[in-house]
């Protein structure tokens, strides 16, 4: 199980959070069950015990820390149960609601966008295969085109010719050339004009975890937030 569990660490889970519930998670799944991803919460401020949600081929688990980490309570809900599930994406990450045939709703919220999306995608699928029990899907099967036969091509080299005049060398202020070292500012807001809303946010969060780091000033933070907050 730890062995499938090591592909769900692709959209930035706390790999503390991961290893956590999959040790728990080994005596609490049913026989032919699999777990098809695992979301981890990730809040503004420093989260030390982050609730998660598990969505396996059975049903959906939830994960919420108890007694500071010592223990968790698990909550968990079949398919069979599920009347539908819904993602709502903000600046800071994404809910994850489900609600059941008995009118019950329940929502993970500060979830990262990425994992907040395959967690919705996993459980549509889910849903999708209750409501059409005998559709499998299949995969196009794979057609070669026989390729063509090419014959090698001779390349002819060209002659060299011997250059004796040397060119004006011109200033750098005269030519009218920028360049990014030069101009960073100028560089900069191209470059975050050209970026998503998604890679906007997740360069500020990385701005975020600088300064929680010490590696950046609260000040430097606050003018990269600023300019990033112009574009989103």
């Amino acid at each position: 199980m730890l062995d499938n569990l090591k592909k769900l660490l692709n959209e930035d889970q706390d790999p503390n959070a991961i290893e956590k519930i999959s040790a728990k998670l080994e005596n609490l799944l049913m026989s032919h069950e699999e777990v098809g991803y695992i979301a981890v919460q990730k809040k503004p401020a420093i989260t030390v015990f982050p609730d998660s949600i598990v969505v396996t081929n059975k049903r959906i688990i939830l994960c919420k820390p108890k007694n500071l980490g010592l223990s968790m309570e698990f909550v968990d809900y079949d398919w069979n149960d599920i009347a539908g599930t819904f993602v709502k994406e903000g600046i800071l990450g994404a809910d994850f609601t489900f609600t059941t045939q008995s009118d019950l709703t329940h929502t993970v919220d500060y979830l990262p966008k990425n994992q907040a999306r395959k967690l919705y995608t996993f459980a549509k699928e889910q849903l999708d295969a209750l409501k059409n029990p005998g559709v499998i899907p299949t995969a196009a099967p794979v057609v070669e085109t026989p390729k063509a036969e090419t014959t090698p091509e001779t390349i002819e080299e060209p002659e060299v010719e011997e250059v004796h005049d040397f060119a004006e060398i011109i200033p750098v202020a005269q030519s009218g050339y920028r360049d990014e070292k030069q101009f960073p500012e100028a560089a900069a807001e191209q470059s975050l004009a050209e970026l998503s809303q998604d890679a906007l946010f997740e360069k500020l969060q990385n701005y975020k975890k600088l300064l929680d780091n010490g590696l950046i000033l609260q000040g430097e933070y606050d003018r990269l937030k600023a300019e990033i907050l112009k574009y989103l």
